[in-house]
């Protein structure tokens, strides 16, 4: 592909075939990776493939650019070609459906611990689904996941990583990439061998103990439950949130934007991988991903 942009010294394409070399094998769990020029979205064509019975469990769809990427809510996720990391795998999960909302969470706890050891840079993770730098300049969005259910069986699960956009091309001011992290390499290769390396792991501790957040795996090096893992690299606990909800009706912290508004400290994150908000009055109050129109720091509006 070519880019009237930006130069291939400056933004390498991704080689697929060292890519296969290194992650497909009889013991990954991945079991195929394809490296497209562009598409629309890889979530999209991934579970369209699925359905159609031409993508595999372990599947692997890697984009140099998507032309109509999304994020939680239909939201959309733009990035100039080759200036990150856009891809989506495919899933059938042995645990209960009840648990599969586990699925975007532990992917959040690989991708922000594969993207720190690998690039040395500060990351956390904003719940439900975003995965943040936290160094210099403060807290910047650097990624977004990305869980859709394709049928009763099978999950694709979306990841981009935002890796070498400049600071006049972020969509947002709040948006981040490793480059203005300071990362000490932005090689794409690496970063997704290190990144698929890490939710294939996570996965394999998930679905060993049947999906439960709070078990752990016998035989891990480090047995660190998921839930535990995820609270401690969760920069939402501790702060007060305000919670926009859908619908009508007033809360005890008022409303906005034409739907209810929970205002309270962020105590926690349950069995479920729902936040629990304590408001003043002294409730506690889980909310799911799927709840959640924005959340946001109680001083923002």
């Amino acid at each position: 592909m070519t880019s009237k942009r930006w130069s291939d010294l400056d933004r390498p394409p991704l080689n697929q075939t060292a890519l296969r070399k290194a992650l497909l094998g009889e013991d990954s769990l991945w079991t195929d990776l394809e490296v497209v020029e562009s598409i629309g979205s890889t979530n999209t064509e991934l579970a369209d493939r699925a359905r159609k019975g031409t993508a595999a469990p372990g599947s692997v769809l890697v984009a140099e650019e998507q032309t109509a990427g999304k994020g939680r809510l239909d939201r959309a996720w733009t990035a100039p070609p080759r200036s990150g990391l856009f891809f989506s795998v495919l899933f059938r999960p042995e645990p209960p459906p009840e648990r599969w909302g586990w699925i975007p969470l532990l992917a959040g706890v690989a991708t922000a611990s594969a993207v720190a050891r690998t690039a040395g840079v500060d990351t956390g993770l904003k719940w439900p689904n975003d995965v943040l730098t936290t160094g210099k300049g403060g807290e910047r969005k650097i990624g977004g996941i990305l869980a859709e259910r394709v049928d009763a069986e099978s999950v694709v699960l979306g990841i981009g990583l935002n890796v070498t956009l400049r600071e006049d091309e972020l969509p947002v001011p709040t948006a981040g990439s490793l480059a203005i992290a300071g990362a000490r390499g932005t090689d794409r290769d690496p970063l997704l061998r290190a990144v698929l390396r890490a939710v294939a792991d996570w996965y394999g501790r998930w679905t060993a103990v049947n999906g439960d957040p709070t078990a752990t795996a016998t035989g891990q090096a480090t047995p660190t439950a998921l839930l535990d893992a995820y609270a401690a690299g969760c920069v939402t606990l501790g702060r007060t949130v305000r919670a926009t909800l859908p619908g009508g009706g007033t809360s005890s912290g008022g409303t906005s934007s034409g739907g209810e508004a929970l205002v309270g400290e962020a105590v926690a994150v349950d069995g479920d991988g729902r936040l629990v908000i304590a408001t003043e009055q002294g409730v506690q109050r889980p909310v799911a991903a799927g709840d959640i129109v924005h959340l946001r720091p109680a001083t923002e509006e």
